[in-house]
């Protein structure tokens, strides 16, 4: 289904979080801050007050970022690499990238969705065709494009081992960010190597399960912060960020900082 541009500008203004409202405006006579766009998923989005406690690793991010780094959530739930763009959710975020900023790219989860055509990708083919647009598009505009592996599900064997649940995808990305020369944050690997520390049981504390719905996909505060933590880190390690933009790495960060707004309020 395809939306207007005014229907998909009112989705990305209502995906940003408050962190950007708060900072949304430059410094009168000051240096234009940066702005790190995202674009993806659920498992990223700016979740609202019905979905609670569900919480996107995008609601987080801004914790472990200087208030000079700004942040716009444009990840939207259930979109792919391919509806994303066919919606007209890239060509906003296009149109408002500046010279410095930086564009986080994550997909997957609805790509592998093989039985869905509007969302479907294949991992060699497509789905890179379909990221090389983000890639090309932020360059284009003297941003600079950062690809991120998909955050992993939670899925464990009978030995009690976290396993991979994204098939070809984070390699396929991999690939890509090679042969471009783009940053990449291998989300999947550290997100895999988290969820095998925690165990079995300790990721349900990180994870979206309540007393009527066990969700393996989406996140709750604990694990939407442990998340961002990740992004942040990888970001400072492959010099996506510097020392300046970020902060908190090591410290603990409060559930009660986690807010959901009402549907059209943020």
């Amino acid at each position: 289904m395809s939306v207007t541009r005014r229907q998909v500008t009112t989705a990305a203004l209502a995906s940003v979080p408050l962190a950007f409202a708060a900072t949304g405006t430059a410094q009168a006579g000051g240096r234009r801050p940066r702005t790190l766009y995202i674009a993806g998923d659920s498992t990223a989005a700016q979740k609202y007050a019905d979905a609670a406690p569900e919480t996107g690793w995008g609601m987080a991010l801004p914790f472990f970022l200087r208030k000079d780094l700004r942040v716009a959530n444009h990840a939207v739930n259930g979109r792919s690499s391919k509806s994303f763009v066919d919606e007209g959710r890239l060509d906003i975020v296009l149109d408002a990238l500046r010279p410095g900023d930086l564009l986080l790219v994550q997909f997957a989860h609805n790509d592998e969705k093989d039985e869905d055509p509007t969302r479907y990708t294949e991992p060699w083919t497509t789905y890179r065709d379909h990221l090389r647009l983000y890639v090309d598009g932020a360059r284009a505009r003297g941003a600079r494009p950062v690809l991120a592996t998909p955050v992993e599900r939670r899925r464990f064997d009978a030995a009690g081992d976290a396993r991979p649940s994204h098939g070809e995808y984070p390699a396929a990305m991999r690939a890509l960010a090679r042969e471009e020369g783009v940053a990449l944050l291998d989300v999947q690997a550290l997100s895999l190597a988290l969820w095998q520390r925690l165990g079995a049981e300790g990721t349900k504390a990180y994870f979206n399960w309540t007393a009527t719905e066990q969700d393996n996909t989406h996140f709750n505060p604990p694990g939407a912060i442990a998340v961002a933590r990740l992004v942040a880190r990888e970001s400072l390690r492959t010099r996506v960020l510097a020392h300046r933009d970020v902060r908190r790495l090591d410290e603990e960060i409060p559930e009660s900082w986690i807010d959901w707004p009402a549907p059209g309020t943020a």
